[in-house]
């Protein structure tokens, strides 16, 4: 596999990420989604379904996350953009993991234009990654304290969780600019009643941790019979929703 850029990661541990798939803007370039894929998957699959989506004027950055050994498969290696030991609201969060593949992202939206709105984006364990990213992004910080240096227009996270969850209002609260980039910042959870991997309630716990935390943009829309995957009626909710919060252009204009 080959590396995107140099690995990012602590002097502990340094983090080999995958390849990288883009699918360029088929009409005007106005926006940028980081789209991250769920555990066991790649950028590659999350690429060619992106490409079908009616939004001419985003580019999609997919990138693949690291092969290690998972906790939650016994140690046996599978793409994963943090270690998981449980799928539980007590499980021990992956901090160092957490803030590398966040700061992978933010990597790969360090050279877009000033003018190009940024977004992220992904499914399952790849939706926990991007809401982590919404968190460090209003705190202003990760985890470890580095600063967060990127500006997120929106985010999108389906059939997934919110890690950190159980320190995120200290990680807002006292802070004005935290609490302000938290109210403004648009979020959109969709999540399958049907779920039979990453709960239900998961998802509906982590939106209203966000809610009651100050991120008052964030919608949450559950599906009726839906498993853990994608059906068109939610993918056509993201695209109406990413056009509306990124104030995209009409493919007819583009």
């Amino acid at each position: 596999m080959s590396s995107t850029g140099p690995s990012v990661g602590s002097a502990r541990r340094t983090f080999q990420f995958g390849r990288t798939h883009v699918v360029r803007p088929k009409g005007k370039h106005q926006a940028t989604v980081v789209w991250l894929h769920g555990l066991g998957d790649n950028g590659s699959s999350w690429s060619q379904l992106l490409e079908t989506l009616p939004l001419p004027n985003i580019k999609w950055i997919c990138p693949t996350a690291p092969t290690r050994p998972l906790t939650i498969f016994g140690g046996f290696p599978s793409t994963a953009w943090f270690d998981v030991g449980e799928l539980s609201e007590n499980a021990p969060d992956d901090l160092e993991g957490l803030n590398a593949a966040a700061a992978h992202v933010v990597n790969l939206l360090s050279t877009e234009p000033a003018d190009i709105k940024l977004g992220i984006g992904g499914f399952s364990m790849g939706a926990a990654t991007a809401l982590y990213s919404a968190t460090c992004f209003a705190a202003g910080k990760y985890a470890n304290g580095n600063p967060y240096p990127a500006t997120l227009s929106a985010v999108v996270g389906l059939s997934g969780w919110l890690p950190c969850a159980r320190t995120l209002r200290n990680k807002i609260q006292g802070v004005d600019e935290a609490a302000s980039r938290a109210a403004s910042l648009p979020i959109l959870l969709c999540h399958g009643k049907g779920d039979d991997v990453v709960p239900f309630k998961f998802g509906e716990k982590s939106s209203l941790v966000l809610t009651s935390t100050g991120f008052n943009n964030a919608t949450f829309k559950a599906y009726n019979g839906l498993g853990h995957y994608t059906i068109p009626e939610e993918m056509d909710e993201v695209c109406a929703w990413l056009t509306s919060k990124l104030g995209l252009e009409g493919s007819s204009s583009s």
